[in-house]
């Protein structure tokens, strides 16, 4: 029953120890009551019959002892090992680098880019629990806009919050890379991503991607890229004389650079040329970081106090029935 028992709290059986002075007591209290008369001769006495209370005149006392046992074991806290289960560890971290360019505001996704963008990733984010995330905004520079975190609350409503013109436009994404891997590199996560999403070329910054995805796959970070945009071309916002117009104009995305990123880092490149399409990589995505988490075998301890909770309770209740009653003593 209690096979691979072990104890949280083992310092604790030193309390058994007062079990010593009580008996010692004990003993002392019965000889000192222990009544005396003068007679004749004892052979009376030992022809008496002998009752019930005779032999089982130290019952209560030895409940009593019992009892404190019991619940010093409790005290310890004793666990069990026996349970072993087979888990799926996830343990991922994973950043999220997020082109904030103008020319994410393209209307070739509904309602456009970014926010299509925005809202597939925080679909995303909610349904990875157990991992840690991070975002990283870049434009014509880069910043941190969350760090790794488990507070999905948190992370979603920055993610709300961001919007085209928060910082300097152009695109810089090797930037935006270099960002993303340093705040991942010091993390202990058996797998460190990060997932790179733009809709141009870079044209801004001092890190060049390429370089960017070398430092990258020096700590051991994979990076999906992905490709946000139509082919050919995509109506843009411009603003006019007349208020802001929709202009068809080329898309340009460095899919080689995206590409040889993905290639450097032993991640994946993808192309988005929709709202549908953009869902489907973050599903893909999803299902091929879950893939390379092994399952553990472990084993999960249990408290294992109640049966010594319940003995002690019944050797306290028992050895009360027989004070009150069968070892009543008489005033």
């Amino acid at each position: 029953m209690f096979e691979g028992l072990t104890f949280k709290n083992p310092e604790l059986f030193y309390l058994l120890l007062v079990i010593i002075p009580m008996a010692a007591w004990y003993i002392f209290r019965q000889k000192r009551n222990t009544a005396s008369i003068q007679v004749s001769s004892t052979a009376s006495v030992f022809k008496a019959p002998k009752t019930i209370r005779h032999y089982f005149r130290h019952l209560v006392f030895l409940f009593q002892m019992v009892a404190i046992a019991f619940f010093v074991i409790v005290l310890a806290r004793p666990q069990s090992s026996r349970n072993w289960e087979n888990v799926t560890t996830e343990g991922i971290d994973i950043i999220i680098a997020l082109d904030i360019s103008s020319s994410m505001l393209a209307r070739d996704f509904s309602p456009d880019r970014l926010e299509a963008a925005k809202n597939v990733a925080m679909e995303f984010i909610s349904g990875r629990e157990y991992d840690r995330m991070g975002l990283v905004v870049f434009a014509g520079e880069a910043f941190t806009q969350c760090p790794l975190t488990t507070d999905r609350a948190v992370l979603l409503n920055l993610f709300k919050d961001i919007h085209s013109g928060m910082i300097e436009d152009g695109t810089a994404i090797g930037n935006g890379l270099a960002t993303a891997v340093s705040r991942i590199k010091d993390s202990e996560a058996i797998s460190r991503v990060v997932i790179l999403l733009t809709d141009g070329e870079n044209n801004r910054g001092e890190v060049a991607p390429v370089t960017a995805a070398e430092i990258a796959k020096t700590f051991g970070i994979r990076v999906y890229t992905v490709g946000v945009g139509t082919i050919g071309t995509a109506p843009y916002p411009v603003q006019t004389q007349f208020g802001i117009q929709l202009r068809d104009m080329e898309v340009k995305i460095d899919e080689k650079t995206l590409q040889e990123i993905s290639d450097i880092t032993d991640g994946r490149y993808f192309r988005a040329t929709s709202n549908s399409k953009l869902e489907d990589i973050y599903k893909e995505i999803d299902q091929l970081e879950k893939s390379k988490i092994e399952v553990h075998e472990f084993s999960r301890k249990s408290e294992e106090f109640l049966p010594f909770a319940l003995l002690g309770a019944l050797f306290l209740i028992a050895s009360l029935f027989f004070r009150v009653t069968i070892f009543r003593s008489i005033p």
